[in-house]
């Protein structure tokens, strides 16, 4: 009988880094269940939410390592669902945060979550036929448009406001974290865009950009949850 997995080649470093994200996912979700009994009030619900982030993750990415190590190609498929579920459960955690300290309008949380959706479904059209260079880039710069609207709004729109007027030390802490990593760790995905199309054009390395940003952005993303949730004062916005 065939082998029906296909074995991992240990000079493959973009496979072996598909293996390792797959478990830091999980080690992650597992991390964040258990610490959600330290937390107080609504910032269990906060760590719920991390740990779907990289549990959803880690799934798409046991799927994508598999794809990867039996065909040598992109899963594209598989991370661009994987970002349409997780990338909005991010943006959730911002309108946790902030709805915990004061009154927030839903059009907010509305007008983050279309930028996000925005953002991705741009994305998977622009690199689904990457041979079209003119939807490959206009998408591209779609894309990129609803991103920096996203920063927009945590750094100088209405979310930058409530968290800067009404938040504790401790939501305060998480706000600016969580807007850094959308700001500087979301920026590893369009490098590795640019990278990957308009550099060397090597689909590993872009799928190696990809997973260390993946790395970074739902793990990292997860532990300043964690942080806040767990301080001296987080009693004062989550009681």
């Amino acid at each position: 009988m065939e082998n029906q997995f296909a074995m991992l080649n240990p000079t493959d470093y973009v496979g072996v880094s598909f293996w390792i994200i797959s478990a830091a996912m999980v080690a992650a979700t597992f991390f964040f269940f258990v610490e959600r009994d330290r937390a107080v009030g609504k910032w269990k619900t906060s760590l719920t939410v991390a740990a779907m982030v990289t549990g959803i993750a880690a799934i798409h990415y046991f799927y994508m390592r598999e794809v990867w190590a039996a065909t040598g190609e992109s899963p594209l498929v598989f991370r661009y669902v994987d970002w349409l579920l997780t990338v909005p459960l991010q943006i959730v955690e911002f309108y946790l945060i902030l709805a915990a300290i004061a009154s927030v309008a839903t059009s907010l949380f509305w007008r983050l979550l279309v930028a996000a959706v925005v953002m991705l479904v741009t994305g998977y059209l622009g690199e689904v036929n990457p041979e079209n260079t003119t939807a490959l880039w206009g998408y591209f710069a779609v894309g990129c448009a609803a991103w920096f609207y996203i920063i927009y709004e945590i750094f100088a729109g209405e979310a930058s406001k409530i968290s800067a007027e009404n938040g504790t030390e401790a939501s305060k802490k998480a706000f600016n974290a969580l807007r850094m990593i959308v700001t500087v760790g979301w920026a590893i995905y369009p490098l590795g865009y640019i990278w990957g199309y308009a550099g060397s054009g090597d689909i590993g390395t872009l799928n190696l950009i990809y997973n260390l940003a993946d790395f970074v952005n739902k793990i990292a993303f997860g532990v300043v949850i964690w942080a806040a949730a767990t301080s001296g004062d987080s009693k004062e916005s989550h009681s």
